[in-house]
């Protein structure tokens, strides 16, 4: 028995799903349905609603009583994609792919035994390539995304060829078409961030995307994407468009862009939202994720904690977990982990992550034989794949072998060329690791005040990430052998020094040499206690004592 207030919550239910506001969408249709049954197109509402408001166990309850009310109804095509979508949430995790093999069996008999010519079919296409491509045949499940694009193309269904095309993409960039898929990925998205499909589908394929991004090692693409689908967020507050394999992917974005705390709260709801469902694939890659956020800030009490719970979830802690060990000091054990990333990693786009680790090791062992095989490796993969991100790591990786091999005047263009791509895709880190590599390189040539720079820009970036244990290890590269010509002091402290004597103050100090006061501030306190100065006046007295201004 229906009640007048039950019919008013399903108006004004209606009403707020009409207008993409999902949380009260839920809300009263959930009351209605509450107070008496709804019909199946008011339970495919409510489980819409529910999806895109982060309520997945209930999405799921009421779009399979959605789904009985299709067949009930005698409505086969309808009862079929509300098959189609409850196979889809259920897929991408391994303990539940039995029960979408039976949801997508279903859906297939109800479209067979209805003799439909339907869009329908072309999302049944999309489910049978992504199952061939996961099994491994990827020519097979190519095929089947390219037929369903042509249904979602005949039907003007913008939903299926959504689908469809972001499932070509994901496999031209595995058959190394990297190019092609690509090209097609940023198609797919041009009709997400134009509102051409579905909220449900926007998120799904926004992730998706990240997800080929990441595999293709474009994260500069997966950055643009990511941007221009901000307004799109912007535009459905109350909607959670992103899974946590999603979060985990913005998360590394966060993270190679500088924005370290904001990648810990991205990684963080990762595992939250894991939490809320024991069978999820992605626990592992979020607890790695904030494992690597950990290490990076001298955390490494943390970092082995979140590398051990990666573990646990099934998300081998590589190659996080060595250069945890290296950093601890612990180089028999960072060897000893390299090596058996090695001996475990076949697929070359996975070892590509792990290569620049592993020189890394080698080089701190030092075996420079199995350095130069591990950069020679990334080398050709970087070569292959044509992804800038791994260009960068190639050269940073063979500039280091030839340093560490004697040779700086052969690693100084092989680390500019890695400098140069690394600002290009605004990675500070790995700018300011870089330009550590290219003091030790300048050092060696002799140019102390070139090193001395170098290390300055990266103890700085180091400084503001809060990366601790790097900025450390540089500060210890800033103390230099005493200059014959300027006593104690170095080059830049000189250049300080000479400057505070005219009566510049620290802030116009940093701001002649492109510095921040704090480095300016340390230069001072090093020029006070080298030359055992009590003050600044002091100090400028000795700079024109020794005629340095």
């Amino acid at each position: 028995m229906r009640y007048m207030g039950t019919d008013d919550a399903l108006i004004r239910g209606r009403a707020a799903f009409g207008r993409e506001a999902w949380s009260d969408a839920h809300r009263e249709l959930a009351a209605a349905d509450a107070a008496g049954a709804l019909d199946p197109d008011d339970l495919d509402r409510l489980a819409t609603a529910a999806y895109l408001t982060g309520n997945d166990a209930a999405s799921a309850e009421v779009r399979a009583r959605a789904h009985a009310g299709f067949v009930e109804r005698g409505d086969p095509v309808r009862a079929a994609r509300s098959a189609l979508w409850l196979a889809f949430g259920l897929v991408e995790k391994p303990a539940n792919r039995a029960q979408a093999g039976g949801w997508f069996a279903r859906a297939r008999r109800l479209l067979d035994e209805s003799g439909s010519d339907c869009a329908e079919r072309g999302l049944l296409l999309c489910s049978q390539g992504f199952q061939l491509s996961v099994q491994g045949d990827v020519a097979a499940g190519l095929a089947a995304f390219q037929e369903a694009a042509a249904i979602g193309t005949r039907f003007r269904d913008s939903d299926v060829l959504a689908l469809a095309r972001h499932g070509q993409a994901r496999c031209f960039i595995r058959l190394n078409r990297r190019a092609d898929g690509l090209a097609l990925l940023d198609e797919v998205m041009v009709a997400v961030t134009g509102a051409e499909v579905t909220p449900m589908v926007a998120g799904v394929v926004y992730c998706s995307v990240m997800s080929a991004c990441y595999e293709a090692f474009d994260l500069r693409r997966a950055q643009e994407w990511t941007t221009a689908l901000a307004g799109w967020c912007e535009a459905h507050p109350d909607m959670v468009p992103f899974r946590a394999q999603c979060m985990v992917r913005r998360a590394e974005l966060m993270l190679l862009h500088g924005h370290w705390p904001e990648a810990t709260a991205e990684a963080q709801r990762a595992t939250e939202w894991c939490a809320r469902d024991e069978s999820s694939p992605d626990a592992g890659a979020a607890c790695y994720q904030l494992g690597e956020l950990c290490r990076l800030r001298g955390d490494f009490t943390r970092a082995d904690d979140y590398y051990r719970r990666a573990s646990q979830a099934g998300r081998k802690p590589y190659p996080g977990l060595a250069l945890l060990r290296l950093a601890q000091g612990e180089i028999d054990a960072a060897e000893s982990a390299v090596r058996r990333m090695l001996m475990e990693i076949d697929d070359r786009r996975a070892r590509a992550r792990v290569l620049g680790a592993c020189v890394e090791v080698a080089i701190a062992k030092p075996d420079l034989q199995a350095a130069r095989s591990a950069s020679d490796e990334l080398g050709d993969i970087a070569r292959e794949l044509e992804a800038p991100f791994l260009e960068a790591a190639a050269a940073h990786a063979a500039g280091s072998v030839s340093l560490a091999s004697g040779d700086a005047a052969q690693a100084l263009p092989l680390f500019r060329r890695s400098l140069s791509i690394w600002q290009e895709l605004d990675a500070p880190y790995d700018v300011a690791q870089v330009r550590a590599s290219i003091g030790l390189a300048y050092r060696k040539m002799g140019d102390e005040d070139g090193a001395q720079m170098e290390f300055e820009a990266a103890q700085e970036t180091f400084e503001r990430l809060g990366a601790s244990a790097d900025a450390a290890r540089v500060e210890a590269l800033l103390a230099p052998a005493p200059s014959a010509s300027h006593g104690p002091l170095t080059g830049r402290e000189v250049e300080v020094l000479r400057l505070a004597a005219t009566g510049k103050t620290n802030r116009m100090i940093a701001t002649q040499l492109a510095i921040s006061e704090k480095t300016v501030a340390r230069h001072m306190s090093n020029i006070f206690t080298k030359l055992d100065l009590p003050s600044r006046a002091a100090a400028t007295a000795y700079a024109y004592e020794h005629k340095l201004v």
